[in-house]
């Protein structure tokens, strides 16, 4: 590779991180990340607030109505955060390439089916910025970081394909290198 490829990479990179970085704190100025997750599982249909979900991810503690939801759902506090802190790593700026590509829109599609803003509009561009913000601050992504991270009030989250999605994210990611670019 000559000198000047070597160089345009590199200022390629740098101006991603650079507009990574910007997208980051004009996102966290306009939206600090959804504070309810709409919660559907089976028959059952509930809000939980993402600081619930955070609080039971981060120290294992449960409120009393997440309590109830899992017991009336027949699951244990455990089994939803184990799926909350699964760790996927990723480079943020080549996260935010790849999602902007025509192989990342198409994994974001169907996963925008099973986690998506209320109006169902704007699934995909939500996602992308909850994906890229989550790996922002250390280079991996969480699915409690996703809530924390989206960009509207509410977010909807079809529990019965939760786990498929997490799947689908971590899979998508593990075979990122192999797509051409």
């Amino acid at each position: 590779m000559t000198q000047n490829k070597k160089l345009f990479k590199q200022s390629q990179l740098i101006f991603s991180f650079i507009l990574a970085m910007l997208g980051l704190t004009f996102t966290k100025q306009s939206v600090q990340g959804a504070e309810r997750v709409v919660l559907k599982y089976s028959i059952l249909r509930e809000s939980i607030s993402v600081q619930e979900l955070s609080q039971l991810a981060n120290t294992g503690e449960t409120s009393r109505s997440l309590k109830n939801y899992l017991r009336l759902a027949n699951k244990k506090p455990e089994e939803l955060r184990a799926l909350l802190n699964q760790n996927v790593d990723v480079d943020p700026v080549f996260l935010s390439k790849v999602l902007n590509s025509f192989a990342g829109g198409m994994i974001l599609d169907p996963i925008g089916e099973v986690i998506h803003t209320p109006s169902k509009r704007a699934n995909k561009e939500s996602l992308r910025g909850a994906l890229v913000t989550s790996a922002l601050s250390d280079q991996n992504i969480r699915l409690v970081e996703i809530f924390e991270n989206y960009p509207t009030e509410e977010i909807h989250v079809d529990g019965d394909r939760l786990v498929e999605v997490y799947q689908n994210i971590e899979g998508f990611l593990d075979n990122i290198p192999d797509l051409p670019f």
